[in-house]
C-alpha cells in the first residue's frame, strides 16, 4: 500500500470549507479528472471520470464526520484506492487541511504528489470562489465602483 499526503492552509474558515467539501456534487469543481459526482443516499455516490483518456464509471463511498471535520472516501476496484480529508481551525478565517490518500496501484510518486497538491489548491480556490459571490450577493450583487462620480 503507498500512501501520499499533503498539508496545506487557506484564508478560509474551517466550517466554511467543510461545508463545502461534504458535498460530493461540488468533486467536479475542484477535481478536473472527475466529470460526474451524484449522491445515491448515504455514504454512496456514483462517479464518472476521465482517467488516462478512458470513462471510467462506478460506484463510490463518501463518508463526512462534521464533529470532527473529516471526510473519508474510497471506490470499489483493483487499485484499493481510498483516503482521509481533516480540516482544523488555524484562526478565525484559516484553516488547516490534510489530505491522505492511498493505493496500491504503482505509481510515480511525484506525479501523484503533484496531483495531490494542485487538487487541494483547486479545492481552496473554489471555496474562496463561492465565498467571494455569497459575499457579493448579501451586499446586493457586483457593482461597478468609480469613487463615487458619475459622467
Amino acid at each position: 500500500m503507498t500512501e501520499y499526503r499533503h498539508t496545506a492552509t487557506a484564508d478560509i474558515a474551517a466550517d466554511e470549507l467543510f461545508a463545502f467539501l461534504s458535498h460530493p456534487e461540488n468533486l467536479p469543481r475542484y477535481f478536473p479528472e472527475m466529470k460526474v459526482a451524484e449522491p445515491r443516499g448515504g455514504d454512496s455516490v456514483h462517479v464518472e471520470a476521465e482517467v488516462h483518456g478512458h470513462r471510467v464509471t462506478g460506484e463510490a463511498w463518501l463518508h463526512t464526520d462534521p464533529a470532527t471535520r473529516s471526510l473519508s472516501w474510497g471506490a470499489e476496484g483493483p487499485d484499493d484506492y481510498h483516503g482521509e480529508l481533516r480540516i482544523r481551525d488555524d484562526g478565525p478565517a484559516s484553516s488547516e487541511i490534510t489530505v491522505t490518500l492511498h493505493s496500491v496501484r504503482e505509481a510515480d510518486g511525484g506525479e501523484v504528489q503533484r496531483g495531490l497538491e494542485q487538487t487541494v489548491a483547486a479545492m481552496t480556490h473554489a471555496v474562496a470562489a463561492d465565498s467571494d459571490v455569497a459575499a457579493a450577493e448579501n451586499e446586493g450583487g457586483w457593482t461597478s465602483y468609480d469613487g463615487g462620480s458619475s459622467s
